[in-house]
């Protein structure tokens, strides 16, 4: 059943960025008033990775990290949380990226990046792990390993490597327009590849950046469906999620709760959907299954905003319960 505790035991491939944030201890305050930082390990893709095996299934990430102490710490809290680092590749010219992470009283985040170049973006397509990235049965990504050469042609390939396996291709963009040469030249490569992926992930604000459009509904939603997409989800914060798939569409509620720091609330949604879907791809064609999976992952979202950083925040299996039975 879809809503079981069972997870998934597919191997879930996630390709991308790991680094270090910088929270403040302080929210409601800038960068330069902060008192203090927490440092927090992030980045997209590996929050996705540990998002998974947090909730019990498989996962494993492939990126490069520099040859530094922080990317050793990085590469050592990836197998700590049991996802597989057979895909991580060093640096030992490049650092390691770090981004400091304004916070806003609401718990919404501003960013500031140092990573010109880090190590994550000199990922060479030689370097990845093909057998690695051709077992699994999902291959996720996003879309800042889009940004420069060679990490771009080294995410195209394992991207063509994953499909000819025969994998289901995730995408989250996970929108950081501070991290682009111009919003043109992102919203040009963020779509570039949206035609391969079977599943997609926006949030609200990437609808409106990628659209044009400041409406949030069901027409603006559709005018980023493909042929080839199986299920096209926007999140919308507290309020849940929208859905859409090849023969129906719907929302789902979400869970209110005191948010303090929404970092990486996207991936744990993700992470906890793509838990549920692994083994039975046939539940994004059911709705009623789908519905009760993506109430799961927008309780996986909420508790994420409940503490600080997003790694030491995503739930277990247990945590979700809790909430869903609250509900």
């Amino acid at each position: 059943m879809a809503n079981s505790g069972a997870a998934g035991q597919g191997l879930i491939v996630s390709f991308g960025e790991m680094l270090i944030d910088f929270v403040p201890t302080v929210s409601g305050v800038s960068l330069a008033e902060a008192p203090g930082f927490l440092k927090a390990p992030g980045g997209a893709p590996a929050n996705v990775a540990i998002a998974i095996t947090r909730l019990g299934g498989k996962a494993a990430f492939v990126g490069k990290l520099g040859d530094d102490e922080f990317g050793h710490m990085l590469a050592g809290i990836l197998k700590e949380n049991k996802v597989s680092a057979e895909g991580v590749n060093f640096d030992k010219g490049a650092r390691t990226a770090l981004a400091f992470v304004t916070l806003r009283a609401d718990g919404e985040r501003e960013f500031m990046f140092y990573r010109n170049p880090s190590a994550d973006m000199l990922l060479k397509p030689e370097e990845l792990n093909l057998n690695l990235i051709k077992s699994g049965k999902i291959f996720h990504y996003g879309s800042i390993s889009l940004i420069v050469e060679p990490c771009r042609s080294a995410h195209m390939k394992a991207m063509d490597e994953a499909k000819k396996a025969g994998a289901l291709l995730s995408y989250d963009p996970n929108l950081r327009l501070p991290l682009w040469p111009s919003a043109e030249y992102a919203k040009e490569q963020i779509l570039s590849i949206w035609n391969k992926a079977d599943l997609i992930k926006v949030s609200d604000n990437e609808l409106e950046f990628l659209t044009g459009s400041s409406k949030i509904d069901d027409e603006s939603a559709m005018s980023l469906w493909h042929p080839n997409l199986k299920l096209l989800l926007v999140t919308l914060g507290e309020k849940g999620c929208r859905y859409y798939a090849k023969n129906f569409k719907g929302s789902v509620d979400g869970f209110p709760v005191k948010a303090v720091d929404t970092t990486g609330a996207g991936d744990s949604f993700v992470g906890s959907l793509l838990v549920k879907i692994v083994d039975d791809l046939s539940i994004i064609q059911d709705e009623a299954k789908l519905r009760e999976v993506l109430k799961y992952a927008c309780a996986c979202g909420a508790i994420t905003t409940t503490k600080k950083g997003a790694i030491p925040a995503l739930p277990n299996h247990s945590d979700v319960l809790e909430v869903l039975k609250g509900k």
